[in-house]
């Protein structure tokens, strides 16, 4: 215990170098800590998301921007699509179903989108209040719509077009909210969900009423089709089949894959960058511990005559490099978790999804064993010198 209170005094006593050392080594730290933590979630909600979709419909554009429009919210649509021809697709022997989902309208930033119950049965998300949508213009809340928006069963609310733009809104047309679902940590937490008809409704034209049910059919366009195929021919057929029309399917996996690709080069950038400041944390610790033995050598040498055996003097200057080191990881676990707010706080903004989880990953521990053990190493090179000091020579020469 008496050492551990030396080495901390030891430490206090040189504010400057230890506050450098230390700040170095949480630079270091908190941003492969960062790294970890947001590349975790992004990929946990990534894949719990893309869950069971296997190919994804739409209009023909940037594969990647359908994935990123239909499945995860977080783009625009490419375009819509006829829904004779989508049914055409759905009733393909080699698709198992299909989730039809249109939109093309907002409250406050959060997309209304018309599907059937099959979209939050496929998540296996359930009510918290109220019921699921029936009728035309009735709407069942994700858990974060109905938390950041105030909405709750019964209340009446205006869409606006666009997929963020609230100028142009449809006071004709009145929403009501006749349920809530549980949050599921799914793309539907961040969504209004009601029937495709509803999506029709609020862009009727009264031309549409002159037209008979099957021009009427025939006219009804959607954004999207999520399907699951029955046959893993199905992605090499469709392909073909739509080949003459403004109709394409993308592939989930591949396409996240390659967006993967894309940031992977910048993560690993950043990641070489954030070891190299631990490296030169390091050295600066190093550079601390072996500046404090040369300055305090004659302090040494008195505590060897007063019964300090070399051992005693070495565990003092190995644990003074232990605390500067651990007092880094600390400091550097939590620098990367006020950058995980900040961060979650501009992609919840940007593109409605959450970071928010701020717990200790198992990796994390691992960084932190390793940034120690290589801070008490660089602490242990120089503090070896102690073992081998010329006590006479040292208080003869002070």
């Amino acid at each position: 215990m008496r050492l551990t209170y030396i080495a901390r005094r030891n430490l206090v006593s040189k504010p400057l170098q230890t506050a450098l050392s230390a700040i170095l080594l949480a630079f270091g730290v908190g941003m492969v800590s960062l790294m970890m933590l947001a590349e975790r979630q992004m990929t946990e909600q990534f894949e719990r998301n893309i869950k069971d979709i296997d190919l994804v419909l739409g209009a023909k554009g940037s594969p990647l921007q359908l994935i990123l429009a239909n499945v995860y919210h977080i783009d625009a649509p490419t375009g819509n699509i006829s829904l004779a021809a989508a049914d055409k697709i759905m009733r393909n022997p080699y698709i198992e179903s299909g989730i039809p989902l249109a939109y093309g309208d907002n409250f406050h930033g959060y997309r209304i989108v018309g599907t059937n119950e099959s979209y939050p049965n496929h998540y296996s998300v359930e009510l918290s209040k109220g019921n699921l949508w029936e009728n035309a213009f009735e709407v069942t809340l994700g858990a974060t719509v109905a938390d950041k928006s105030g909405l709750k069963v019964g209340d009446h609310f205006f869409s606006a077009h666009g997929l963020t733009d609230g100028t142009d809104v449809h006071e004709d047309k009145t929403f009501t909210v006749v349920g809530v679902f549980k949050r599921s940590n799914s793309v539907i937490d961040k969504l209004i969900l009601t029937n495709i008809e509803t999506i029709w409704g609020v862009h009727a034209g009264h031309e549409n009423s002159e037209l008979s049910e099957e021009e009427l059919y025939a006219s009804r366009e959607i954004t999207a089709v999520l399907l699951k195929k029955r046959n893993p021919m199905a992605i090499l057929t469709l392909p073909n089949l739509l080949k003459e029309t403004n109709m394409q399917v993308a592939l989930p996996a591949i396409e996240i894959n390659r967006l993967n690709q894309q940031f992977g080069i910048g993560a690993a950038t950043l990641r070489a960058i954030a070891l190299l400041i631990m490296a030169l944390s390091f050295a600066s610790i190093f550079i601390s511990v072996f500046d404090n033995m040369q300055a305090r050598r004659f302090e040494l040498a008195l505590m060897r005559t007063m019964g300090g055996t070399p051992a005693t003097l070495y565990k003092l200057l190995l644990l003074e490099g232990g605390l500067l080191s651990l007092g880094g990881v600390v400091l550097g676990l939590i620098v990367s978790r006020v950058g995980l707010f900040v961060l979650a706080s501009a992609i919840e903004d940007k593109f409605q999804y959450d970071l928010g989880d701020l717990g200790i990953l198992p990796t994390e521990i691992y960084l932190a064993l390793g940034a120690t053990f290589v801070g008490l190493l660089a602490a242990a090179l120089p503090a070896f010198k102690t073992l081998r000091m010329d006590i006479s020579k040292t208080l003869s020469n002070e």
